[in-house]
């Protein structure tokens, strides 16, 4: 039996910390000027410097470098406007959406940002069409028109309440035409956007260096001149950079070991805070259907039948994250536990009926593949336990390999591996979110996922929507499809930790719902 107090114990000293962060925040404002930049690390490290290239952590950079015409204000679980000035549905049908432009927008080189640059950088993710590219969340879009300068107008192709959450994120940043063809992918390693910060240098999997834009115009209040975020290949060498302050904010890939030791004392001895952020993001297995084994059924349901997720939780996080039963976390309208309900415990013998009854006598092997470098240390002790579960039930044997993000992504992309891990931090706080980006014949992991109940009816209706508590149902029952497919399996639930110097404020405000990091919003303590 796991040990529920020391839970509730860290649970208490979480609030403890993040009262202690607030505290210090309001005794305290103001600036960084002439202290250098705040150096940030994070080991979740950039596939592309193009939006149109991107559905991925990528988006942590763009969304303090490039601007979208929606965004979220500290606090805000809905977008408002940031490029834009005001932005609304111009029918009752949710079918056509105008948004009108501030005055005097430009880009960080001068150039004027107007409707057709935003138009440019709308179209051009549709045209150049990258797999696995953020091109499928503009499925419901039919065309841009911008009529004058400061307006642009979005048909949609069917009634989509959810369109104003798809131009908030750093997907439909807004890029400068002159840098970024219409019809390719921009490759010479430079930025210009027109977001709170300009990209002063980029080396790749190292550091990106971040200064204030003095040409940006909207919601982002900024309380330093500069951010230099460095990129970690593990928790271990982020977590010694901040104790030896050559960094003062971790952002992404703390350890559950680094987590706990921070939550039992060693914080508030080294000088350090504990921020606990946003609980959406998820870890779950994907299924390749074209591979002779991952592609049956009835292999797919037996994984699901023996995979223990809360041993992975307790043995591998330390229980700093949940067991997950849906693809829609906790939290959100529309959760469920079918794979709890369904398979309940795991079962070797329920596992070994799966595939006796499909006339599968000897162990299934299957490759699983994960990403060395992108989310967290714990990912190939967790694969690890996931090959020991599936193996000890003598139903598999299990060949583990692993590559860097970069070629990862492009390995699944071409539909190279049988199995494969994926994490899912949300583009917006919405169950759908956590469904249509994995189906339709292009989707977030480039790999085509068929399923025509989901997207031709299912979601359709629940766009009509604008209300989304209304939709529970259709949430509800795109869960048993996918619970039924056993295509995606879900892992588990976890939590944004963010370790702090005790002289940098701001993190506790520095996430959005997205728990994409807010540069503008962290500060140098100037008094207690």
């Amino acid at each position: 039996m796991f040990n529920r107090n020391r839970g509730l114990r860290r649970a208490a000293a979480i609030v403890s910390i993040s009262s202690l962060v607030t505290g210090c925040g309001i005794l305290s404002s103001g600036s960084s000027k002439d202290e250098g930049p705040i150096v940030v690390g994070t080991t979740s490290t950039p596939s592309t410097l193009d939006p149109a290239a991107s559905w991925d952590g990528s988006w942590e950079l763009f969304r303090n470098v490039y601007q979208t015409l929606l965004s979220y204000p500290n606090g805000a679980t809905a977008p408002e406007p940031d490029a834009a000035e005001n932005c609304a549905f111009a029918d009752s049908t949710n079918q056509v959406y105008r948004c009108e432009l501030r005055e005097g927008l430009t880009f960080s080189n001068g150039d004027r940002l107007d409707a057709q640059a935003v138009k440019h950088s709308i179209d051009r993710i549709k045209d150049i069409n990258v797999n696995g590219g953020p091109a499928g969340l503009l499925g419901s879009l039919e065309r841009v028109q911008a009529p004058s300068e400061r307006e642009v107008v979005f048909h949609l192709n069917k009634p989509d309440a959810t369109f104003p959450f798809v131009l908030a994120t750093p997907a439909m940043s807004i890029v400068e035409p002159g840098g970024y063809p219409a019809d390719a992918l921009r490759e010479d390693g430079e930025v210009v956007g027109s977001g709170p910060y300009t990209l002063q240098s980029y080396d790749e999997g190292e550091r990106a260096e971040l200064v204030r834009n003095d040409r940006y115009k909207g919601f982002a209040e900024r309380h330093n001149d500069a951010v230099t975020i460095r990129y970690f290949k593990d928790s271990a060498g982020m977590v010694k950079a901040l104790r030896d302050g050559e960094i003062q904010v971790t952002y992404r890939g703390l350890a559950a070991d680094d987590v706990i030791t921070l939550q039992g004392g060693a914080a508030k001895e080294e000088d350090l805070q504990l921020v606990e952020g946003s609980g959406t993001e998820i870890r779950y297995l994907v299924f390749n259907p074209e591979d002779p084994w991952a592609g049956r059924r009835e292999v797919r349901q037996a994984v699901a039948q023996v995979i223990d997720r809360a041993a992975i939780a307790h043995k591998i996080y330390q229980d700093t994250v949940d067991p997950l039963y849906s693809m829609v976390p906790k939290g959100l309208t529309g959760h469920t536990t079918g794979f709890f309900d369904d398979y309940g415990d795991p079962s070797v013998p329920k596992a070994r009926e799966l595939l006796t009854d499909a006339g599968i006598t000897e162990p299934v092997p299957l490759t699983l593949w994960y990403t060395s470098d992108r989310y967290g240390s714990e990912t190939a002790r967790e694969f690890k336990e996931i090959k020991r579960q599936l193996e000890s039930s003598g139903l598999f044997t299990v060949t583990l390999e692993s590559r860097p993000w970069k070629t990862y992504v492009e390995g699944y992309q071409k539909g190279e591996y049988p199995v494969f891990g994926r994490g899912w931090s949300p583009d917006f706080p919405d169950a759908e979110n956590f469904i249509a980006p994995f189906v339709g014949e292009q989707n977030a992991l480039g790999t085509p996922y068929l399923a025509p109940e989901i997207t031709g009816e299912l979601l359709p209706r629940s766009r009509r929507e604008s209300d989304r508590a209304d939709v529970e149902k259709e949430f509800e029952r795109a869960q048993q499809i996918l619970l039924d497919d056993a295509r995606l399996l879900p892992l588990w639930q976890g939590k944004q930790y963010v370790a702090v110097s005790t002289d940098i404020s701001g993190a506790e405000r520095a996430m959005d719902p997205s728990s994409i990091m807010m540069m503008w919003q962290l500060y140098r303590k100037t008094s207690w």
